[in-house]
């Protein structure tokens, strides 16, 4: 028997891509730890939850409330989870930054003295898991960045994550395939489709060119065999997986 609906928590996630000279980009992938309650030992991009410290900050800034929040999370996320600073400039320190961040400092205070570029952040995707669960439901909205020329090298932060490297997108779908990584649905779906593109900007162009809508998975019986579905329209070459199959934290 289930419980009442999980009230979603907003949340928030930064896909950062590295130009190589290869052609191909490769992301940032952060690996969680095994001890973590949502998606214990996956491998994930940085991000989390929406706090009050990016809301009071948001509020300075223009554009939807909720958006502008979302995007200051993903930011301070990538900050305290790997060391880097996307879409900040003018931070002096900042692993500095990371340390002050989990130790409680708001991020306004933080980053104070620096100015934010929220439009370096491409709004690429947002995912609803169901309600009708007895576990947190995060309501995740994924942002594209480029890495800038000149960044800090990115670096672990042995909290919430316990290693953090660098690789293109059917590289770590090749890793899960193997069973040498765990990836939960949401980041395989994601990983496809970045799967597609050369460059940032060719994933920037496709992230514009379809609509962010919630993406809440579904079952369905076909053949009959349950499969885990996302709508078709969305930009994703993939849209259903065995049930049996799917990694769900």
């Amino acid at each position: 028997m289930s419980g009442p609906p999980s009230q979603p928590i907003p949340a928030a996630t930064l896909i950062v891509m590295r130009e190589c000279d290869a052609g191909v980009p490769e992301l940032l992938i952060v690996e969680r730890s095994a001890a973590m309650r949502f998606a214990g030992g996956a491998l994930v991009f940085p991000g989390g939850r929406v706090d009050p410290g990016d809301r009071a900050l948001a509020a300075l800034h223009a554009g939807d409330a909720e958006d502008v929040a979302a995007r200051i999370a993903a930011i301070r996320e990538t900050i305290e989870e790997a060391g880097l600073a996307i879409g900040v400039s003018g931070l002096a320190d900042s692993e500095a930054a990371r340390t002050d961040l989990y130790g409680g400092r708001p991020v306004g205070e933080v980053l104070a003295g620096c100015a934010l570029d929220l439009d370096a952040l491409v709004p690429f995707a947002r995912w609803l898991p169901p309600g009708d669960v007895s576990h947190k439901v995060f309501d995740t909205r994924f942002y594209l960045a480029r890495l800038p020329e000149g960044a800090a090298e990115a670096a672990v932060d042995g909290n919430e994550n316990v290693r953090l490297f660098w690789a293109t997108a059917r590289h770590v779908l090749d890793m899960a395939d193997r069973g040498d990584a765990r990836i939960i649905y949401p980041t395989r779906r994601n990983l496809e489709r970045l799967a597609q593109f050369g460059s940032f900007a060719e994933a920037a162009a496709d992230a514009r060119a379809y609509p962010v809508e919630a993406i809440t998975p579904w079952v369905e019986l076909r053949g009959g065999e349950e499969l885990l579905c996302i709508p078709e329209g969305l930009g994703y070459p993939v849209t259903s997986q065995p049930v049996k199959a799917a990694f769900r934290a």
